[in-house]
């Protein structure tokens, strides 16, 4: 059923058309969940690697923008698995040193105002990392480790007891010990201990397509348990081997797909849930720009398609405690153009990607917000679905805006479910427009 399409309104209108209706349509109650747990909401948000580069996204940005008072955790994305099954730093296609650690900030843009100096061993992202979580304690930062373009090793590093072991050791070697490559001054034995509290798993996917290339096996799905399986109990084991005072628990969580085929070819789920803290689940690209007909990427609610409820219902149905799945929420829009067949433009075909500021049909929010206030393009809105799109006749985005998102951060918080996480930080506002509204929703206010 197509949603049906409404222009602009209060957001206190839409909050109400759509709250409205969680009651009716909102999960089972989880079985697994102890009565009386109440666990606190996180935020997830995740921090590209890349994003200093054009988009001039700085670590130092999350502190001005009050964004870091408003997180839990940052997932920085994206650690590397390379061709001898280890984590690697360096000379490896997605790896780059010099973001990560090597390269100088200056007083402007860094978060404690001090510029780094040539004979500090740890600089660059890493530094400022470290900088944001003096000033925001309690705040949490996770290795993410592979990606859509970076999990074409896994399935070879799990096929073997050794090589899950090789493989975790070197990931807890380098994120969590902080030993790092020396370069030049930088780097070196606990160069970055300190930074990262755990590890998030970003194999995508495990038994099933993923970027073109990937290695994939049936095998794949119970070596996927495995490696949960190793990761925690090397994490756990290095925690306790710390000096009292210093010992700790270090988290473990995953980025986990919506489609029910995906989780049934790679996911053990009633046994990978025990040793993680929490999931991340998809809640975007449900439909994407490559698609010959316009839909909606990130629907909370959808009929006979992917949506945020079915893939927290499909969680839930194979075992996973309601406490511990983490809705995935969008930063950015997909977008078509040559779109035909008039309407609200949705369910129409299309002749490609919408043209975009980096990569054609994917967009910041940051400037999809500026089409909404331009006039150029009509606000439309799926109330009873949960989610929001513009159209000018030709050119379409579908996409979350505050409206949306404090929608969803209300479902989260009403169905007991782990909290929200978004990608990218980077397509936020400059004044963190919609992380504003996420706590806003995961907080009542």
């Amino acid at each position: 059923m197509r949603p049906r399409a409404m222009t602009k309104l209060t957001f206190g209108a839409a909050a109400a058309a759509t709250l409205g209706l969680l009651a009716t349509l909102a999960p089972t109650a989880d079985a697994h969940q102890p009565s009386g747990h109440k666990p606190q909401l996180k935020r997830i948000g995740y921090f590209t690697q890349w994003g200093v580069y054009g988009r001039n996204f700085q670590v130092k940005d999350l502190e001005t923008s009050g964004t870091a008072a408003k997180l839990s955790h940052i997932n920085y994305a994206f650690g590397v698995i390379g061709s001898d099954g280890k984590c690697l730093m360096g000379n490896a296609p997605g790896s780059d040193p010099w973001a990560d650690y090597v390269r100088p900030v200056d007083a402007a843009t860094s978060v404690d105002g001090v510029g780094d100096t040539a004979d500090q061993r740890l600089a660059g992202n890493f530094n400022e990392l470290r900088e944001l979580k003096a000033k925001n304690p309690g705040l949490k930062v996770m290795i993410s480790l592979g990606g859509w373009t970076g999990s074409a090793h896994f399935s070879d590093a799990v096929r073997t007891d050794a090589g899950r072991k090789t493989l975790v050791a070197s990931c807890i070697d380098t994120y969590i010990k902080g030993n790092l490559p020396a370069d030049g001054a930088r780097g070196g034995a606990g160069a970055a201990a300190g930074i990262f509290d755990g590890v998030d798993l970003d194999w995508e996917w495990p038994g099933s397509d993923g970027a073109p290339g990937n290695v994939i096996r049936p095998e794949d799905k119970p070596n996927f348990t495995k490696l949960v399986r190793e990761f925690r109990t090397q994490l756990d084991a290095y925690g306790r081997s710390l000096p009292k005072a210093q010992r700790k628990h270090y988290e473990l969580s995953a980025y986990v797909p919506t489609a029910p085929a995906k989780i049934d070819a790679g996911f053990e789920v009633a046994k990978i849930m025990r040793d993680f803290d929490f999931v991340n689940l998809q809640g975007y690209d449900f439909h994407v720009s490559g698609e010959k007909t316009t839909a909606q990427q990130s629907a909370l609610f959808a009929a006979n398609d992917f949506s945020v409820d079915q893939t927290v219902k499909a969680w839930l149905r194979r075992g996973a405690p309601a406490h511990k799945l983490v809705v995935g929420m969008p930063f950015y829009g997909q977008g078509w153009t040559g779109v035909t067949g008039g309407g609200d433009g949705l369910g129409q075909p299309a002749t490609g990607p919408a043209p975009a500021t980096w990569v054609a049909g994917s967009e910041d929010y940051k400037y999809l917000k500026k089409l909404a206030d331009s006039g150029a393009y009509k606000l439309h809105r799926g109330y009873r679905n949960g989610h929001a799109w513009l159209f000018d006749g030709t050119n379409l985005w579908t996409y979350d805006d505050p409206t949306v998102l404090r929608t969803k951060a209300s479902y989260v918080r009403q169905n007991g479910l782990g909290g929200a996480m978004v990608w990218s930080l980077d397509g936020d506002t400059p004044d963190g427009e919609l992380i504003t509204a996420i706590d806003r929703g995961l907080t009542r206010r």
